[in-house]
C-alpha cells in the first residue's frame, strides 16, 4: 500500500481483503504480484554489499511478492510486523520460541492444538521450560497460577475440537500486568471476524493453510506482532531460517481476496447444519460457539463478528456401545463429507475426535466427538449425507 492505508482501514471487510497488499503500478500496473523465485540478490557494488544498503540482502529476508502478502497480513491484523512460515504450526512454535528461554514458565490452552501440545510437552520441556496447562474458561482468575518466572500465555479461542471460548481481554489484562507475552492461534476465525492485536494480544498467529489459502492444497503460517514486540520476533525467525516460500506466498494472497465471501458461505452454512444436528435424535449435543445453547455464546457474541465452519458434537449412545465402533459406523456411511485431517477448504470434511491428551477440559461421557468441517457445498446436500451417516449407525 501506499497512500491510500488511511482511506483502506475506512472501507468494508471485503474491500479490504480485495485492496490489502496492494500496489500494481510497482509491477508496472499487473494487478498481482509478480512471483519472484530467488536465494540470491545481487548488488551494484561492494560498498552497497558490505552495509546491506539496498532492500533486498537474500530471499531469506524477504522478496517482492512475500513482502506483498506480508503487508496484506499487517493491514488485516493491524500489525507492526508479519513473518511468513511453511505451516500453521511452524507458526505457533517460532511464536512459541521468540519469547521463551530456559527457566521460564509458561501457560498453555489445554485445549489447544495437539500438534502444539507435543512441541510443548517435548521439545520445550527439553529446552528447561516449564509448560503448565489451564482451563480455557478461566478469564480473569487465570492471575492465580502466574508466578515469577512466567513470561508468556498462549491462547487459542476458540479451542481446538472442543470450541471453548475464552475470554482474551481478560486475560490479556492480566499478563500485560505481570509483563508476560500474550500469543493467540486465531486461525478459526481469521482476522475478518476476530482482531486480535486489539483486544490486547501481542502475537496473532494464522496457519493461512486454511481459509486464507481457502483450496487445501497450501502449507502456510503467518506470525504478526505488535509494535513492542515486533522486533525480537522478526530476530527469532532470521536466527531459525523460517521463511514461505514465494509460490506459496503468491497462492496465500490470491486467497485473500476471495476470503470474505467464502467465509461468509462457510459460516451460514455451518449454522444451518448446526442447528439442524442440534435437533437431531442420535445428537448428544452440538458444540458451536454462534449457537445461543453454547456455553460461550456471550463471549463469542461480545467479541467476534462471525464463526468459522467448523465445529464438533457428540454422538448419542447408550454409554455401553463400543464409542469408537459409532463414530467408524457414521463416518464411513459418509459420501460427501471427506474423511481427512485440516480444514478451510471447500469440501466439507468430517473425523472422530481423540482427546486422551487433555489435561483439564472435561471430555464428553455421551458418545464420540465427531468434527465437521462445513464447506461450500448445498446445505441440504451436506444434511442428506449425514443422514446417511446415521442410518449407517442404525442398519449397523
Amino acid at each position: 500500500m501506499s497512500k491510500s492505508d488511511d482511506r483502506l482501514n475506512q472501507t468494508g471487510p471485503n474491500t479490504q481483503l480485495v485492496r490489502a497488499g496492494y500496489d500494481p503500478f510497482n509491477y508496472h500496473g499487473f494487478i498481482n504480484p509478480p512471483t519472484i523465485h530467488a536465494s540470491t540478490v545481487l548488488f551494484p557494488d561492494a560498498q552497497t554489499m558490505e552495509q546491506h544498503g539496498q532492500k533486498y540482502t537474500y530471499a531469506t529476508r524477504g522478496t517482492p511478492t512475500t513482502d506483498a502478502l506480508c503487508n496484506a497480513i499487517n493491514e488485516l491484523e493491524g500489525a507492526a510486523g508479519t513473518v511468513l512460515v511453511p505451516s500453521g504450526l511452524a507458526a505457533v512454535t517460532i511464536g512459541l520460541l521468540a519469547y521463551l528461554s530456559p527457566g521460564d514458565h509458561a501457560l498453555i490452552v489445554d485445549s489447544v492444538y495437539g500438534n502444539v501440545r507435543h512441541f510443548c510437552d517435548t521439545m520445550l520441556a527439553r529446552f528447561g521450560i516449564e509448560i503448565e496447562y489451564y482451563d480455557p474458561t478461566v478469564g480473569a482468575e487465570i492471575k492465580a497460577l502466574f508466578r515469577a518466572n512466567t513470561k508468556l500465555v498462549h491462547t487459542e479461542a476458540p479451542g481446538s475440537n472442543t470450541f471453548e471460548m475464552q475470554d482474551i481481554l481478560a486475560i490479556a489484562e492480566v499478563a500485560h500486568r505481570h509483563d508476560a507475552v500474550i500469543t493467540m492461534d486465531n486461525t478459526w476465525a481469521t482476522p475478518l471476524y476476530f482482531k486480535p492485536l486489539d483486544f490486547g494480544v501481542d502475537i496473532s498467529i494464522q496457519a493461512s493453510t486454511k481459509y486464507p489459502a481457502g483450496h487445501a492444497d497450501i502449507l502456510f503460517g503467518t506470525i504478526s506482532a505488535n509494535a513492542k514486540h515486533w522486533r525480537k520476533l522478526r530476530q527469532a525467525n532470521g536466527a531459525l531460517g523460517f521463511c514461505g516460500t514465494p509460490d506459496d506466498a503468491y497462492q496465500v494472497l490470491r486467497g485473500l481476496r476471495t476470503m470474505g465471501v467464502r467465509l461468509e458461505r462457510h459460516q451460514a452454512n455451518a449454522l444451518a447444519v448446526a442447528t439442524w444436528l442440534e435437533g437431531h435424535d442420535e445428537v448428544a449435543r452440538v458444540l458451536y460457539p454462534a449457537l445461543q445453547s453454547f456455553p460461550g455464546h456471550d463471549i463469542w457474541r461480545r467479541d467476534f463478528k462471525g464463526a468459522g465452519g467448523v465445529f464438533s458434537f457428540v454422538l448419542a449412545t447408550d454409554r455401553k456401545e463400543d464409542f469408537r465402533l459409532r463414530a467408524h459406523r457414521f463416518l464411513d456411511g459418509l459420501s460427501l463429507f471427506g474423511l481427512g485431517y485440516s480444514w478451510g477448504g471447500f469440501q466439507s470434511l468430517a473425523l472422530a475426535v481423540d482427546l486422551s491428551d487433555r489435561r483439564l477440559v472435561q471430555l464428553p461421557e455421551e458418545g464420540p466427538l465427531i468434527r465437521l468441517q462445513i464447506g461450500l457445498e448445498d446445505v441440504r446436500d451436506l444434511i442428506a449425507d449425514l443422514e446417511r451417516g446415521f442410518a449407517a449407525i442404525a442398519t449397523a
